[in-house]
């Protein structure tokens, strides 16, 4: 690949969705219980002027767990828009793994495996290593580290603080939201 292409290539922050994007609710599937996370307006708002994507990586477990159907993952993302629309704002894509090992084995997209991170900058045109990861778990964080993310960021949104009880020193940056972890990153770039 040439130098040209390199430099043409987009940067994203991949966001993970429940507890980063909206507030965590258990195995959310119902639209009408979305509400938007503190902070996210913001972050998108700096994602986009920064010229990032912004892109929504998601485990959704509860579908190979037969909680809800695969259809309400679309509903619900159709909810996030409308919310953020009347905002200003938008994800610029969703991209999400219904699986789980224990109910339909293993896969390459289920985080911490970077799949669908690489799905996405394979589709969009992304690149990987001038891009990062925000996330409330482990798994977000390492999926970007496994992808090859430049950083990858846990926030203490969602299931943020739980983490880290129980990992003090994660050994990744630590924000209290989507939006300070992505300011951070773009101080960090200057």
């Amino acid at each position: 690949m040439s130098d040209f292409s390199c430099k043409n290539k987009r940067r994203a922050c991949f966001l993970d969705r429940d507890g980063v994007v909206n507030v965590e609710v258990s195995y959310l599937h119902e639209p009408e219980k979305t509400v938007l996370e503190t902070g996210i307006v913001e972050a998108l708002k700096a994602i986009h002027k920064a010229g990032f994507l912004a892109v929504v990586v998601t485990n959704q477990a509860g579908v190979a767990r037969g909680k809800y159907p695969e259809s309400d993952i679309a509903k619900v993302h159709e909810k996030l828009q409308a919310l953020l629309a009347a905002c200003g704002e938008k994800i610029d894509a969703f991209y999400y793994c219904p699986h789980h090992p224990e109910h339909t084995g293993e896969c390459s997209c289920r985080k911490p495996n970077p799949g669908m991170l690489l799905q996405a900058a394979k589709e969009l045109d992304i690149d990987i290593s001038q891009s990062l990861m925000i996330g409330d778990r482990m798994s977000d964080v390492k999926a970007g580290i496994n992808a090859g993310c430049k950083a990858s960021y846990l926030v203490r949104t969602g299931y943020g603080l739980e983490t880290l009880a129980k990992e003090p020193d994660p050994g990744c940056p630590v924000s209290d939201n989507a939006y300070t972890a992505f300011m951070d990153f773009i101080k960090g770039k200057k």
